[in-house]
């Protein structure tokens, strides 16, 4: 069976439950879709398709990607918010799952907890895209891997250090490196590092590589060839910010003096917003070292090659 027939109707919930050839598929794809866009090829395999997409947590890039990425594929978006939709007023996930499977083609949710995605996969006969939860953000792993690979022209045998809150980028960068044979080191105050368990899951998929979990920046970037930071309070834990401003601030900022202790080429990635002067300074984030923009473009081509994966 071909990788097209393989994906086609599957759901993304988390990289934990792609192959690595999957992923690798994915990638490939995104590269193939990312130089036809380059090239001004009209490109619409998903035409008269609909991606409903709902959201509880807002959002700048996954909702414009999202958008734009089935718009240009041939297909509609709706945008489908928790205060207009009857998910938002207590009606089952079930119910909403099975209703919106006879409407769409398939649905994209943005929401805090995981169990929520896996019931409306559970419930739904369309497949069903984790836009992001408080455990896992895998559509933009997907984006991160394509933006490593055309940086450094592979993935395997190269280091990511990951600096800040052990939160659900943490969580899905240390299953998609571990997936794709890189190395990866998380470092965070002790209160704050990644769930046992999906540092256990992760470090299960490890051939030949590592996981690591400590509390010292230095060990984590030592060699990197990639350094990663996010905001050190996510959405929905504003009211935690002052707390973690004081766990985090001392020393988990991404600075030029943490990198000089990763490799010489080292690269900076980042998923956005971010918050200059806390997790990572200006000159980092506005340096030659970082990609985080084109990390950020890669959102529109990794999910375009997911939905055409998964819709197609």
């Amino acid at each position: 069976m071909s990788f097209k027939e393989k994906l086609k109707g599957k759901d993304l919930l988390t990289l934990a439950d792609y192959s690595k050839a999957e992923i690798a598929y994915i990638l490939e794809l995104a590269d193939q879709i990312k130089q036809k866009r380059k090239n001004g090829e009209v490109y619409q395999p998903l035409k008269g398709k609909t991606l409903g997409m709902i959201f509880e947590k807002s959002s700048t890039r996954t909702r414009v990607s999202f958008e734009a990425g089935i718009y240009q594929l041939g297909g509609t978006g709706l945008f489908l918010s928790s205060n207009d939709i009857q998910i938002g007023r207590g009606e089952p996930i079930s119910d909403t799952a099975k209703v919106l499977s006879g409407y769409l083609d398939g649905i994209m949710i943005r929401t805090f907890s995981q169990k929520d995605v896996e019931d409306l996969a559970e419930n739904a006969t369309i497949p069903v895209i984790n836009g992001l939860t408080d455990d896992y953000h895998p559509c933009q792993v997907l984006a991160d891997l394509q933006t490593i690979k055309e940086a450094k022209g592979k993935l395997e045998g190269l280091k990511l250090a990951y600096i800040g809150d052990g939160n659900n980028m943490a969580h899905s960068l240390m299953i998609g490196c571990a997936k794709m044979g890189l190395d990866v080191a998380v470092a965070a105050p002790e209160s704050y590092q990644p769930k046992p368990e999906i540092t256990e899951l992760a470090q299960s998929f490890a051939e030949g590589t590592e996981v690591l979990v400590t509390e010292d920046p230095v060990e984590a970037v030592k060699n990197a060839d990639i350094i990663y930071s996010d905001v050190w309070a996510s959405m929905g834990q504003e009211a935690e910010q002052k707390a973690r401003e004081k766990a985090f601030a001392a020393t988990y900022q991404v600075n030029t003096e943490l990198f000089t202790h990763a490799k010489d080429d080292a690269i900076f990635m980042h998923c956005l917003p971010a918050h200059r002067g806390e997790e990572v300074t200006s000159e980092i984030i506005d340096g030659p070292q970082s990609v985080v923009f084109q990390e950020a473009e890669n959102r529109l081509h990794a999910q375009k090659a997911l939905m055409v994966a998964l819709m197609g």
